[in-house]
């Protein structure tokens, strides 16, 4: 379902929504949806207009698909995600956003419109009743959210007519040309993403799991590594022909309704369909695991090696550490994207 889409029209009829929230600020405005209420959204500076550079296309061919959820309390990492993929796009013109939220808000729709006055994006509403007794408690409560499983549902939600996506998850910095990623060769697979194949790929499920002798022959003739779905360019529309929700769903189920098999929220059912049948890109499109471990979220080092982007993964983000006063090292390589009205991280208004 269609939330916003930003056209000429509905900038008329934001100004108005907002007029009349004003004056009748308890009353529910119906346009064919229910308005939530949400908490107060914080206030953003407006981002310079970026504009296409030369050689740049303007077809359908040239268009880059980016994917995000839209969480209030994720808001200002989401704003940072943006303007650092604008910021270093040679086409930023030519990015198109497709953004899901929980939430069938005006308010959401004009604070993004408000600090990106140009930017090519639509709003999709996602159904939190489609994970509805399916998620499992995982060792964060951030990890429990049902927008946090809402990228199993990426391809039913947007549009038929797109084929092809990048997913991102909300607490990243891009540094480098999305193009870049955008232009992997996929070889026919599902999902591009970085593989580590360094990491100890059995903690990621329970003993349970290892011990089951059905379950523990999932991998077999597979070589399973590890991938951080935060980062994902996904074919979308191979994903709907060969209906990946449903075999991520099924694994859902055994979770939930025979053993707990996994900890860590939608993740593992991701690797447990994908891992080892992926096409693999280079690292430094995920330097992951700058908001430390899910428990303590201490800080880390950047990894060894070239970076095209920075990933909060975990449970620090860099917003709420520079706030505290307490900031990681690596967090100050997030502050210059802050668009947040009151930071003071790196300049000044």
């Amino acid at each position: 379902m269609v939330f916003w889409s930003f056209t000429t029209t509905s900038k008329v009829v934001v100004i108005l929504l907002s007029l009349l929230s004003l004056l009748r600020p308890l009353t529910s405005i119906r346009l064919g949806l229910v308005r939530l209420p949400l908490p107060d959204l914080p206030s953003f500076r407006e981002a310079p207009a970026f504009r296409n550079g030369e050689g740049c296309g303007s077809s359908e061919a040239d268009r880059i698909n980016v994917a995000m959820t839209l969480d209030v309390n994720y808001l200002r990492g989401t704003m940072a995600a943006v303007l650092s993929m604008l910021q270093h796009s040679t086409c930023p013109e030519n990015l198109a956003f497709y953004f899901l939220s929980a939430h069938e808000s005006p308010e959401l729709f004009t604070s993004i419109r408000s600090t990106f006055p140009y930017l090519n994006m639509t709003i999709y509403r996602f159904d939190s009743n489609r994970v509805r007794g399916k998620i499992s408690k995982s060792i964060r409560q951030a990890l429990d959210q049902p927008l946090n499983y809402a990228r199993i549902y990426l391809a039913d939600t947007i549009p038929e007519n797109v084929q092809r996506v990048i997913y991102l998850d909300s607490d990243l910095v891009v540094v480098d040309d999305i193009a870049k990623l955008w232009g992997v060769d996929m070889e026919g697979k599902i999902v591009a993403a970085p593989e580590y194949c360094h990491a100890n790929f059995t903690l990621y499920f329970t003993d349970q799991f290892w011990r089951d002798p059905v379950l523990s022959k999932t991998f077999k003739g597979r070589n399973p590594c590890y991938f951080n779905t935060g980062v994902m360019v996904m074919d979308v529309e191979k994903w709907r022909k060969e209906k990946y929700t449903e075999k991520v769903e099924e694994w859902m189920a055994v979770q939930k309704q025979r053993k707990r098999i996994y900890h860590l929220g939608s993740l593992p059912p991701f690797l447990l369909v994908l891992a080892g049948n992926i096409k693999a890109v280079d690292h430094r499109w995920n330097q992951h695991g700058l908001g430390g471990d899910n428990l303590e979220g201490k800080c880390r080092s950047l990894h060894p090696g070239p970076i095209s982007l920075l990933h909060w993964s975990g449970k620090g983000k860099p917003w709420l550490r520079l706030d505290s006063r307490k900031p990681c090292i690596v967090d100050h390589l997030w502050a210059p994207y802050d668009l947040y009205r009151s930071s003071r991280h790196f300049f000044e208004e």
